[in-house]
């Protein structure tokens, strides 16, 4: 804690130290490695915006990582605002190139896979389950609850595409932006070390991009669907699809499909695949609505 005599600073909250990014480096910029850059800023607006800024002017090397200690305007799908204290999360975003070998119409993976590689990372660096709720939300259990811990957000830009990550680490209960907020320390997490969060969630996401990348973007032939399927907290319950352009449907969410779309079947027995769309959790295993 911070000695009750210290001058007011939004950054000298000793609980969150700041990252190392020279260890993070010496970590990461392996030879070989998918990484090839790896920034750490003390604030910005969006590291997504950053990013896809210099992509589309041709200034970006794939692999690079941009990482904010504070976001003043992250973003989440649909626009939605991401914020938090400074250094109580990751904030990080990454530029990959699937195209070499990997056609655009499989891209849509890339946001599914940053997901499966976050929640399998997490789970061996916090000690705490992750679970995904399609299509880019991390979700963890606090007093029972399942509460959103995190979100994802990809974009084309360049030649590639940028995925933006935002993770609550250490976010006590009184700083959650809304009651089904959650985070790694509330869910009982054995780490809130981020750089060590951060280096196994890139290190994951790195061995399931090679993996996906190597089978050409076939996410059942690079066991990316099933990985995902496994780990999906929306599959086998009734959820309700909040469509672009204002129409909704309801039905059981009974599968991932090869293009990465969430599969529902409704009560007129129909199978109807949603590409995109705000998922709602009427009822399941974990009850509730999320």
């Amino acid at each position: 804690m911070t000695p009750p005599d210290a001058p007011h600073n939004r950054w000298s909250d000793l609980d969150r130290p700041p990252l190392n990014v020279t260890a993070l480096r010496r970590g990461l910029l392996r030879p070989g490695s998918l990484w090839s850059e790896l920034e750490v800023v003390e604030t910005t607006g969006s590291t997504n915006s950053d990013l896809a800024e210099r992509a589309r002017s041709g200034d970006l090397a794939e692999g690079t990582v941009l990482v904010a200690e504070e976001q003043t305007a992250g973003r989440g799908r649909l626009e939605r605002s991401w914020t938090a204290p400074p250094r109580s999360g990751l904030f990080f975003s990454v530029y990959l190139e699937p195209g070499d070998g990997v056609p655009v119409e499989r891209w849509g993976w890339v946001p599914l896979l940053a997901g499966v590689a976050a929640a399998t990372g997490l789970a061996k660096s916090a000690g705490v389950d992750t679970a995904l709720k399609w299509p880019n939300d991390l979700l963890v259990t606090v007093e029972g609850e399942e509460r959103k811990t995190g979100g994802i957000l990809g974009e084309f830009a360049g030649d590639g595409i940028v995925v933006g990550l935002g993770i609550n680490v250490s976010l006590r209960a009184d700083e959650l932006p809304a009651p089904t907020a959650g985070s790694l320390a509330l869910a009982g997490a054995v780490s809130t070390d981020r750089e060590t969060l951060l280096r196994a969630v890139l290190r994951s996401l790195e061995h399931w991009y090679g993996e996906w990348k190597g089978a050409g973007g076939d996410a059942a032939a690079s066991g990316l669907q099933a990985a995902y399927a496994a780990g999906c907290a929306t599959l086998d319950r009734t959820v309700r699809a909040e469509l672009p352009g204002g129409n909704s449907l309801v039905g059981q969410a009974v599968a991932i499909d090869g293009d990465g779309r969430l599969v529902l079947s409704t009560d007129d027995g129909l199978q109807q695949p949603v590409s995109a769309g705000d998922i709602v959790h009427l009822r399941g295993a974990a009850g509730g609505l999320t």
